[in-house]
This record gives C-alpha cells, sequence and structure tokens, in this order.
C-alpha cells in the first residue's frame, strides 16, 4: 500500500503509541492497536524490546499480525510460552516496564472503567467487558498508558466503577493505597496525547493532534483539562517511510488500522 494515501486516524493512534515505547523495554501487550504499535516499535526505533503478550506468548522471532493476543503468530518460535497467569505474574514481579489499556470509561485522574454504565452493581445500565486482565495491569506494570476514543460519555469526572485504578483520588492517593510503580503516565486519544501533572496527578494536555484546538479537546471532555503553560505543542505525525512500514510491512492485511467502511 502506498504511503501517498492519507493517513488514517487508526494509523496515527498507532504511531503515536510506538512512540511511547523505548527501547530495551519490556512491553506488555494487548489486542488491537497495541500489538500494532508494539510491532512498529520494533521495526523501527525499538529494536531490543521484549514483547509479553497477554495470553503468554515471549517476544516470538517473527512479527506477523496476529489476530489478537491468542493468535498463534504471538507464540511463533517464541523462547518461552506460559499460561496466562504468569504473564500477570510478570508484572507482579516487577518485570514490565509499560502496559497498555483501553477503557470504557475514563477520570480526571487516570481510573478507567470496563465494568459497566451505571453506578449500581447489581442493576447496571449496561454490563461491559469486566476487568480480565486490566486491573493486574494497572495496578503492577511500571507505567500505565491508556489508549482510547475521546468524547464527554467517555471522559467523565468520576468513573461509574473503577476497573483499573489511576491515581485514585489524585494526589498521593494512589501510594496510600499501596499501590506499586509510577501509574498512568499518559491517555492517548483521538484529539491528543495526554499526562498528568505532577502534584494533583489530574489529567494535562501534552500535545494535540493536527486540527484540533484546545476548545475542542475540552469539548470533548467531561471534566476541565489542565492546560501546561504556553503554547500547546502539536502531536508529530507518522513520515512516509514510517506510514510505508505500518501499512505494508506491520499490518498489510489492515486488520486493525483500516478504517470501517
Amino acid at each position: 500500500m502506498s504511503s501517498d494515501k492519507p493517513m488514517n486516524p487508526l494509523e496515527m493512534l498507532a504511531y503515536i503509541i510506538a512512540k511511547q515505547i523505548e527501547d530495551h523495554e519490556v512491553v506488555y501487550i494487548g489486542t488491537g492497536i497495541p500489538m500494532v504499535a508494539a510491532i512498529l516499535a520494533k521495526k523501527t526505533h525499538a529494536p531490543n524490546i521484549t514483547f509479553v503478550y497477554e495470553s503468554g506468548g515471549q517476544d516470538p522471532e517473527h512479527l506477523e499480525m496476529p489476530w489478537s493476543v491468542g493468535g498463534p503468530m504471538t507464540w511463533r518460535k517464541s523462547p518461552i510460552i506460559m499460561e496466562m497467569a504468569y504473564s500477570f505474574a510478570q508484572a507482579a514481579t516487577g518485570l514490565i516496564d509499560k502496559g497498555f489499556l483501553g477503557f470504557a470509561q475514563i477520570d480526571m485522574f487516570g481510573n478507567a472503567n470496563t465494568h459497566q454504565i451505571g453506578t449500581d452493581y447489581l442493576n447496571p445500565k449496561v454490563r461491559l467487558t469486566g476487568s480480565g486482565g486490566n486491573n493486574d495491569v494497572s495496578s503492577l506494570v511500571d507505567k500505565l498508558i491508556y489508549v482510547g476514543l475521546q468524547d464527554p460519555n467517555k471522559f467523565l469526572k468520576k468513573v461509574d466503577f473503577i476497573t483499573s485504578p489511576g491515581w485514585l483520588e489524585g494526589g498521593e492517593s494512589r501510594k496510600k493505597a499501596g499501590l506499586l510503580n509510577d501509574g498512568p503516565v499518559a491517555v492517548i486519544t483521538s484529539a491528543g496525547v495526554y499526562d498528568f501533572e505532577p502534584s494533583t496527578k489530574r489529567m494535562r494536555i501534552k500535545t494535540l493532534h493536527p486540527g484540533v484546538s484546545p476548545e475542542l479537546a475540552q469539548l470533548a471532555s467531561g471534566f476541565e483539562l489542565v492546560r501546561p503553560e504556553g503554547e500547546i505543542p502539536v502531536t508529530e505525525r507518522p513520515s512516509k517511510e514510517i506510514l510505508e512500514i505500518l501499512r505494508n510491512e506491520v499490518d498489510p492485511n489492515g486488520l486493525f488500522i483500516s478504517m470501517p467502511s
């Protein structure tokens, strides 16, 4: 596929996520765009990262795009294949540098909900997929990065249910609760990239994607976004060379980077 074709939002997300990965890191990978991003990172700026797939596959040799974390390509020539519980144990023992999670709802302190819509646990408006490994990842990996779409129904002042603890109530509340490591360090959405203000732990604009203004980002949020001092940087776009690798080597069948027709 030619890089002359206009970049779509999913390709932009994959590139931004890939840029969060640094060389020599051990990365915990879930299904979807994080798989695309990790393979892209390994083929470009981070050739020495180690893959830990949620289902237990460890660092497969051939980086063909799996259909999920349970796909056979996550095990292809892996040096070791373990059960899912052991991949979570790797996080518990401090062996995972970064993990990626999606969300149905997220709040200003980076607490995420994938359990339910509505606050009544016994009678929710909508029952979602639940935790899976989300709580393990958010509680145990060194650095957590969230990935998802941004709108006022997803970006809430308070989530209906905390599946994945972020900074809880802000400040030192995560540390006081006994949770380890650095907690959420970034939220990557269809509008921009966010981090967390160091003292209050409130979500803060880091960069905004091309064409997205601070006002537009705020309209897509149900709580007040913290703005940094000075001009807000524009999120870096992938080069034509990166798009060629993404489209022709990473996900040539467009499993995860093709927009729904």
